[in-house]
């Protein structure tokens, strides 16, 4: 058999691992592309995907890293079935529907800038037709319940704790009289996150494809960032201020929302402090984590069963409309505003970033991982400057990054969940995560464990064989994106003219001593950084 990575091959987005086996052709996951240009521009070609001939997908949990082609090969030829849990299904109805419409309103902006100029007209990555499209196809399945998507393959979904309805998946294949058992791991929760069960184990793999997003560090616990959080809030609140938290619409901003609940019962979040979700996808999402106690945890159905909901605020409004939205930039007074998308690369968070980064009294709070190339990650890494929607906005608010919100395990506890599998022969491959974080994961589990680990490239293909070291044909000319000069060498936006500005600025004032050189150097590398992600 074969498998070919896609996607979340040295990066954390794009999941999409097609295998060919027992005569078929299919995919666990089939996820969107987000980062950089360069990186996006993986969605635009097919021809690696080759969609006619996929004969079904396997798809691990609802979110848009791992779910958000489908419209598009839909779009590009495939029609055949797409095994997903049942809260997964209907989660996908939410937010396929949410990504087609910003792929169309991408459009149409980049059409508006193109018209002006005389250019070619851009078309949406996929339409909201193509997103209705999917929900036919969708077959969910309960998890523990054996499947057979085709003669000789059988697959398994099982619990892994990420968000509602999240999966790891057993697959047994049966090929040339030989069995071979992969366990493709998705993405894997931390144990004793609210809202969802810890993950589930498994005791045995031939192949695990095992992802590796924290590899390299560990999460504060839950009692730590509760408390950062109740700080951000303090803060600000004394400031007359507001919070902005940038958060995925599934899972996490139900969970701070949970969070705050428990705030409030502490007495740590102000009772004339306004809470506003402001998603129309995250409002949609909640109501269908209410749709499905089932998934929950224990804690939380108990909560339930009393008639409690932690997902509910004296305090909470939730915003549905554009204008509902900018009339929250228009109050005066502290907020917590808890706002999509969680990587600031679009939706409503941008335009609260652009009203609240630049106070020195707002806070901005992270609780999500903040992927290569976006705006999210420059601030995180420490930019001085952010350009949104065309402007450029300082960057004087306090920013947090609280790691203890996080959907995905933290390495020791990717590294505890790894303690079930007892094969000494299994072949470990690391996917999902950004160089550094496999690396370092690899060499542990290397050293701990005795076992072999693989990190593969964008587009390398394995042949697997059991008791056989598996055999890459990596393919060199696609392996990385190549370089685009035209883009590079249009400056219709100025962003080289800002640069020099910015530049500039850093070196007309005299250094005083070594550590002010180190600083302004830091600085030069920072704004180098910042520039280089956007071209």
């Amino acid at each position: 058999m074969k498998i070919r990575f896609l996607g979340a091959a040295g990066t954390v987005t794009g999941s999409c691992h097609v295998l060919e086996a027992a005569g078929r052709r299919f995919a666990i996951d089939c996820g969107m592309h987000q980062g950089n240009e360069a990186i996006e521009r993986r969605n635009q070609d097919m021809t690696v995907y080759r969609p006619k001939e996929m004969d079904f997908f396997i798809v691990t949990h609802a979110h848009i890293d791992h779910s958000g082609l489908l419209p598009r090969m839909i779009k590009t030829g495939f029609s055949g079935p797409i095994y997903v849990t049942p809260p997964t299904r209907d989660l996908l109805e939410i937010m396929l529907a949410d990504s087609a419409h910003i792929q169309e309103t991408e459009a149409e902006w980049r059409n508006r800038r193109s018209r002006r100029r005389g250019g070619k007209r851009a078309e949406p990555l996929y339409t909201m037709a193509d997103a209705e499209a999917v929900m036919p196809l969708l077959r969910p399945v309960e998890y523990g319940r054996d499947f057979s998507p085709a003669p000789g393959i059988t697959a398994r979904f099982n619990d892994a704790g990420h968000i509602l309805g999240s999966a790891f998946v057993e697959l047994w294949i049966k090929e040339n009289g030989q069995d071979t058992k992969l366990v493709f791991s998705g993405d894997l929760g931390r144990p004793n996150q609210l809202l969802v069960n810890d993950p589930s184990t498994v005791a045995h793999a031939d192949y695990l494809f095992l992802e590796g997003t924290y590899g390299d560090r560990n999460h504060k616990n839950e009692t730590q960032s509760r408390a950062e959080l109740a700080e951000a809030i303090a803060r600000s609140y004394a400031l007359g201020e507001k919070v902005i938290i940038p958060a995925f619409a599934v899972e996490r901003t139900q969970e701070v929302l949970f969070c705050l609940n428990l705030l409030r019962t502490e007495g740590k979040l102000p009772t004339d402090m306004p809470v506003f979700v402001d998603s129309p996808l995250a409002i949609k999402a909640t109501e269908i984590f209410r749709r499905h106690p089932e998934y929950l945890d224990l804690q939380t159905r108990e909560l339930l069963d009393r008639g409690e909901d932690p997902l509910a605020l004296p305090n909470l409004r939730y915003t549905q409309t554009s204008e509902q939205s900018r009339a929250i930039n228009d109050l005066d007074g502290p907020a917590v505003v808890i706002s999509a998308s969680g990587m600031c690369n679009a939706g409503r968070i941008k335009h609260h970033l652009r009203h609240n980064l630049w106070r020195p009294g707002a806070s901005i709070v992270f609780v999500g991982y903040q992927a290569m190339g976006t705006p999210g990650r420059r601030i995180v890494d420490g930019a001085s400057m952010i350009r949104i929607f065309g402007e450029d906005v300082t960057v004087s608010a306090k920013i947090y990054t609280i790691g203890g919100f996080s959907s995905h395990a933290g390495q020791s506890q990717i590294l505890q969940w790894l303690d079930h599998l007892k094969d000494g022969t299994m072949e470990v491959f690391l996917i999902h995560g950004e160089e550094k974080a496999l690396a370092t994961l690899a060499g542990i589990i290397r050293e701990k464990y005795r076992l072999s680990v693989r990190v593969p490239d964008y587009l390398d293909e394995y042949t697997l064989r059991p008791g056989v070291e598996p055999k890459v044909a990596a393919d060199p000319e696609k392996a990385w994106p190549r370089i685009d000069w035209p883009f590079l060498l249009d400056d219709t936006e100025g962003k080289f003219a800002v640069l020099r500005k910015r530049l500039d600025a850093l070196s007309t004032k005299p250094w005083t001593d070594q550590t002010d050189l180190r600083q302004r150097l830091l600085e030069v590398n920072r704004h180098l950084t910042e520039m280089l992600s956007e071209i």
